[in-house]
């Protein structure tokens, strides 16, 4: 109370712009106190606190959101996860039936790019992206063509900027609804994949995603389906094509049309568990991303806070100063 009576008292007398019979040494003192008000506008002084403590809220307010981002990942990645692990089962039969090829030389390759639709999740988007370039140029030539179908509004976003003719199809909100095999929605992955294979031709599908191995850590995967066609030339020439004349066939179907059930059945299974796995690779970093972001906002704001701190002390020593000043060249 007192010291707060006696700042207030002091700027009375420093700023009062009549003074009975100052002497010369207080209106020297006075001049070299209160600087002209062109110099120091009112309030000068506290516009740095102000701006500091405007940015200290900002932060705060976003180190909220990244945190409740964080527990949203978290609540949403265990889900996932469960699914993903038990749709793994699905596909790698077909590995052991028919191989994997991914070195096989056709003359017409689509890439199949599994991204997502949102970001802030990393550079999870931009590897999958660099993938299918690096692949792209390969599977590339003149005697050969290669298309992209993108899944996912970050991919299609990349891969137009230099790449829009060789879009061949896109797929976006794919993970607005959950994402099912045949339960019925309008982004059932059958339903999307018996799209992709009406509307292109191809000799073999290379589907790019992210393969989910913990919270922290996810591994780029190629997975290529053959057309029965290349298929069925790859096994009798000995490739790394299955030897299906090893088995048995039932049911007077032909060889042609077990293959062709046997692709297509491949690509929706590798379909849905790219998207699951893709999905829950996304989940994972958003909640590491979410994480550095809400210990950097926390960092920033404990610099903000001493900077506050300093100002507001230095702001204080200023009008002790003054004060003194003041009332010394008053009592001179």
């Amino acid at each position: 109370m007192a010291m707060a009576a006696l700042r207030r008292e002091g700027r009375r007398l420093l700023l009062s712009p009549t003074v009975p019979n100052p002497s010369p040494a207080a209106a020297a003192a006075r001049s070299s106190v209160v600087p002209p008000p062109e110099m120091a506008p009112l309030g000068a002084r506290s516009i740095s606190t102000q701006v500091v403590r405007t940015r200290m809220k900002s932060v705060k307010n976003i180190q909220k959101i990244t945190k409740a981002m964080k527990m949203v990942a978290a609540s949403k990645l265990r889900a996932v996860q469960t699914r993903t692990e038990n749709s793994r089962g699905l596909w790698q039969p077909f590995t052991a039936l028919l191989g994997d090829a991914p070195s096989v030389d056709v003359k017409k390759n689509v890439i199949v790019t599994i991204t997502s639709d949102k970001g802030l999740c990393g550079g999870i988007n931009s590897t999958s992206v660099k993938v299918s370039r690096a692949l792209h140029k390969l599977t590339s030539g003149p005697e050969k063509e290669s298309k992209y179908v993108v899944l996912g509004e970050k991919g299609k976003v990349q891969l137009v900027r230099d790449s829009r003719n060789s879009i061949e199809m896109t797929v976006s909100e794919l993970q607005k609804n959950p994402i099912n095999y045949t339960q019925f929605n309008k982004f059932q992955i059958a339903v999307l994949a018996d799209d992709i294979l009406k509307n292109v031709e191809y000799d073999a599908l290379r589907v790019i995603f992210n393969k989910f191995q913990s919270v922290i850590s996810f591994k780029p995967t190629m997975v290529t389906i053959l057309s029965p066609e290349v298929a069925e030339k790859e096994s009798e020439a000995g490739g790394k094509v299955g030897d299906l004349d090893s088995y048995e066939i039932e049911g007077g179907e032909t060889k042609a049309e077990i293959l062709q059930n046997l692709a297509e059945f491949q690509f929706s299974c590798v379909l849905y568990n790219g998207a699951l796995e893709n999905a829950c690779s996304e989940l994972g970093a958003r909640m590491s991303a979410m994480d550095s972001s809400s210990r950097n906002a926390g960092d920033m704001l404990d610099r903000l806070t001493l900077t506050y701190n300093r100002t507001r002390q230095a702001s204080i020593t200023t009008e002790l100063i003054e004060i003194i000043s003041g009332a010394s060249a008053l009592e001179g």
